[in-house]
């Protein structure tokens, strides 16, 4: 399970994506359409992952994805477009993004990309969270 940032300017594609991360039993830890605010929430909530659209409103998410691997080199951020697809991605791999999802999506595609960039896979992650902790492992 990952904590999760979810950056979108909008509202439908934000419950969107947690309805998506909670049934991949992921908790989304924020949820903002805003760039700045999503540079606060990272520096606040310390998430596993964020998720994060280009195009928002007040400001560009590609200023939001420098400042956040600025805080944190080893932050994964999954970049979220449909405008300039090719273009952007290439910026965004320079910048740090660990990965990256074009719109329209399927809820397939975001767990697939999820367990890429966290480098676990669904079973994975929930034998983590179900499995009791043997005496060798404390």
């Amino acid at each position: 399970m990952a904590k999760i940032l979810i950056v979108d300017d909008s509202a439908i594609m934000r419950r969107t994506l947690h309805h998506i991360m909670e049934k991949a039993y992921h908790e989304v830890v924020g949820l903002t359409g805003n760039g700045d605010e999503a540079v606060k929430l990272y520096k606040e909530l310390k998430p596993d992952l964020v998720t994060m659209d280009i195009m928002l409103d007040e400001s560009d998410g590609m200023q939001a994805l420098s400042a956040i691997m600025n805080e944190n080199p080893e932050a994964k951020v999954i970049v979220i477009t449909a405008l300039g697809w090719e273009e952007k991605k290439d910026a965004a791999q320079k910048l740090g993004a660990a990965g990256y999802i074009r719109k329209p999506f399927d809820a397939q595609e975001i767990r697939q990309e999820i367990e890429r960039v966290m480098g676990k896979s669904q079973i994975e992650m929930l034998q983590s969270i179900f499995s009791p902790q043997t005496a060798d492992q404390q």
